[in-house]
């Protein structure tokens, strides 16, 4: 297989950027990318450290981030699987990309930037749900926000293609593939119930 290994030659084979592509580009939080957002309960957080890449998902049941003024994002780290891999390589490389995504809408708004990790309880403690609150929080100064051409959405068909999911492994069955002793399908059916009480 032939590989790329230049600029010039990936260039080469693509057209000039849209003109849109590139003026949509804004550096601060307008009032309407922050409105999105705003109604975001949904983004994926891209990093990269010394082992190298990382994408995780991050959800909540309102706004997954704090829009705290035109260049700063607050993003909570709830309670998960203690993996912190993410967290791993912001403290030592700062650089993330979020993809923020609304159920039903074609848009997907991306934001480039850097950030941090604080446990300052002044800010752990100001995103507390049912007496719980993160343990950290990901401080992101935006260096660029923009809203994603829509093709890839429509193309995969995301939001009206329908439930698919009985036709994938589950992830009792991820594991199991790991682990032959493993009793996937009880994880399954109690993972929902376990999660329900852990989710904050």
């Amino acid at each position: 297989m032939q590989t790329i290994d230049t600029i010039a030659a990936l260039e080469a084979l693509y057209d000039a950027p849209v003109p849109a592509s590139l003026t949509k580009v804004t550096t601060r939080m307008t009032p309407l990318y922050r409105r999105w957002i705003e109604a975001a309960g949904f983004v994926v957080l891209s990093t990269v450290g010394p082992e190298g890449t990382d994408g995780t998902p991050r959800g909540d049941n309102g706004p997954v981030v704090r829009v705290v003024d035109d260049s700063t994002l607050w993003l909570p780290d709830w309670r998960g699987n203690n993996r912190i891999d993410s967290l791993r390589n912001i403290v030592r490389d700062g650089r993330v990309s979020l993809m923020f995504m609304v159920p039903g809408s074609q848009t997907v708004v991306r934001v480039n930037g850097r950030a941090v990790v604080t446990a300052d309880t002044d800010v752990t403690g100001s995103f507390e749900q049912r007496g719980m609150h993160p343990r950290t929080v990901i401080v992101v100064t935006l260096d660029e926000i923009y809203f994603q051409c829509a093709k890839a959405i429509l193309r995969s068909g995301l939001w009206t293609r329908g439930d698919d999911s009985a036709a994938v492994p589950t992830a009792g069955q991820f594991l199991k593939e790991q682990d032959q002793g493993f009793d996937a399908e009880a994880y399954d059916a109690t993972y929902p119930e376990y999660a329900r009480s852990r989710m904050w």
